[in-house]
């Protein structure tokens, strides 16, 4: 069951704003139609990822949806206003309260967005990533109203990560309005769709992009590679493949600055020290050699988990 909240006679269309094919606002993977999506259950978090959400579809000329995944008719238990409580009580009244606060911040960060609110009966996870099927880019909160104290990031944003059919966008660390967009850079297979969107990002924000590339010359006792090449050479070849996975973005969007920084060290530690100046990370759900059945890989998490700012996970 879906409920739809009445906002018709206020939306603003984007006629005028050129949409990035690449971006949110654009047709985007898998046939999705310009719209940002938000989850949201009442935190503050949530909140923070509505305005993230707002300025994300502003600044791609997107709509932007917030949806609340309304469990409690899973579980079959009274909705309405209690008989010994006030006549605007009940879950379904909060579950309504939920999403009105949230499309009014949305509303007030982005006034020029169509904003629509909707809730929809189910669980957050199968809700999200059912409805990501239809949406360029789904933001949310790191942590929701359901999280444990000990918990460092929410298990719905990172199993949403994993399964949802567009980039997901995690709203965690600081916000910062300036500093680079930061871009993992392994040169697999599948990570062109992340440099495709970090371009995208880098462009609709006016970042610079740093592209970072971490290597070491082995990977462990039993690596045979420093036993046929030298350090300089492994260097040499690992700056082939940062120039390789940039190569066809950056001839598209030549407009975009791009740092290209080859680091020696080992990729979690390198990119979570990187995110403490940037506005923004973005990674691949998966990296050179991972094994085939993790559909988050440990890159990923670690960022998810760690990040000093703001995580974009996308699955190629």
């Amino acid at each position: 069951m879906t409920e739809r909240t009445g906002h018709g006679d206020d939306r603003h269309g984007h006629a005028g704003q050129e949409q990035d094919p690449h971006g949110p606002g654009g047709n985007g993977r898998d046939g999705a139609r310009g719209q940002v999506l938000v989850g949201v259950d009442g935190s503050e978090s949530a909140l923070r990822a509505v305005e993230t959400a707002a300025q994300e579809a502003r600044s791609h000329g997107a709509r932007l949806s917030v949806v609340h995944a309304f469990v409690w008719p899973l579980l079959h238990v009274p909705l309405g206003p209690s008989a010994y409580g006030p006549p605007g009580g009940g879950l379904r009244q909060q579950a309504q309260d939920v999403v009105d606060t949230a499309v009014a911040r949305a509303r007030a960060c982005a006034p020029d967005v169509d904003v629509t609110g909707e809730i929809i009966e189910g669980e957050p996870l199968t809700v999200l990533a059912t409805r990501s099927r239809s949406a360029a880019l789904v933001v949310v909160g790191s942590r929701g109203a359901g999280a444990f104290t000990g918990l460092l990031v929410g298990s719905v944003a990172v199993h949403l990560a994993a399964h949802a059919a567009c980039p997901v966008l995690v709203v965690r660390g600081r916000e910062r309005p300036s500093g680079p967009v930061l871009l993992a850079v392994d040169g697999s297979a599948g990570s062109d769709a992340a440099v495709e969107f970090a371009f995208a990002e880098a462009a609709a924000r006016g970042a610079e992009l740093l592209a970072v590339h971490a290597w070491a010359p082995s990977t462990g006792p039993a690596d045979p590679t420093p036993l046929f090449h030298g350090t300089e050479e492994i260097r040499g070849e690992e700056g082939r493949v940062l120039d390789g996975a940039l190569a066809v973005a950056e001839a598209r969007r030549p407009g975009v600055p791009v740092e290209r920084r080859l680091v020696r060290g080992r990729t979690r530690p390198v990119l979570l020290a990187e995110s403490a100046g940037a506005q923004l990370v973005v990674a691949g759900a998966r990296g050179r050699g991972g094994f085939a059945g993790l559909l988050l890989g440990s890159v990923s998490q670690a960022l998810l988990h760690h990040a000093e700012c703001p995580v974009a996970v996308v699955r190629g």
